[in-house]
């Protein structure tokens, strides 16, 4: 996945006002050390130092961590995957927002997360539960078929409640509460707001198409899609979250 740390900003700021009151309920204190995984380009990562906590912001992007760094200067930002990175000294807390359900290999990052955490630290993270954008992603997929003839598959990360929380528990950390829910989330921009969310999320896979190529997948995946998901003239994407906390035992 390639990320574009502009369009990131311009034409998906809901990314971060989501994760505002998963700031919330992570509850940063003064003094506190965290670590922001996935943060992207730092907006949430700032939110956290604001409570006086002493956070890192992570990310494998190095794009995203630039632009992060140039947004927050003052706050300390690191490239790395989340699947194999060693951090010390260990954190009072971990905070995730939006970003677990890229990394596909999931039992590798828990393991990693769980080494990074203190005794009684807490985890707090929301990203893609089971099901999520799933007419979204059928669309895409049944469009590229039907006008390319192309077999696309994408490797997400969209567990059920039960089974993150059973990988959580099974290194160590003790799941307090748990939500899968449905958050169908309004796309800014209006009539072409899907065309940005396909850009930004699937850009990089769509790359080998020409101009006119992509014109001609994205008015077929706005036609089956526009039934389900557009609604007084603005997009909602099929969004399907799950929302953890747990503490390392």
């Amino acid at each position: 996945m390639k990320w574009n740390a502009s369009l990131y900003d311009t034409k998906c700021g809901f990314v971060t006002r989501y994760g505002e009151d998963l700031v919330e309920l992570l509850a940063p204190a003064s003094g506190e050390r965290i670590l922001d995984i996935g943060c992207g380009t730092g907006h949430l990562t700032k939110k956290i130092a604001e409570a006086g906590a002493r956070v890192v912001g992570m990310d494998n992007s190095a794009d995203m961590i630039a632009a992060a760094r140039a947004a927050h200067p003052d706050l300390e930002f690191i490239t790395a995957n989340a699947a194999d990175f060693a951090l010390d000294p260990p954190f009072d807390a971990i905070f995730s927002n939006a970003a677990l359900h890229w990394v596909t290999e999931a039992e590798a990052a828990v393991i990693c997360m769980a080494r990074a955490l203190k005794l009684e630290g807490r985890f707090v993270a929301e990203f893609g539960g089971r099901g999520n954008v799933a007419r979204i992603t059928s669309a895409l997929r049944d469009a590229l078929r039907d006008l390319f003839q192309v077999d696309f598959h994408r490797n997400h990360f969209y567990p059920g409640l039960g089974e993150y929380a059973g990988l959580l528990e099974k290194h160590g950390l003790s799941v307090r509460s748990a939500w899968l829910y449905e958050r169908p989330t309004e796309l800014p921009e209006g009539e072409t707001g899907l065309r940005h969310w396909i850009e930004m999320f699937w850009g990089s896979d769509l790359s080998d198409l020409s101009a006119n190529q992509k014109e001609r997948l994205l008015v077929q995946v706005e036609n089956r899609l526009r039934p389900e998901l557009f609604r007084d003239e603005r997009w909602f994407a099929d969004y399907r979250r799950l929302r953890i906390v747990a503490v390392k035992e």
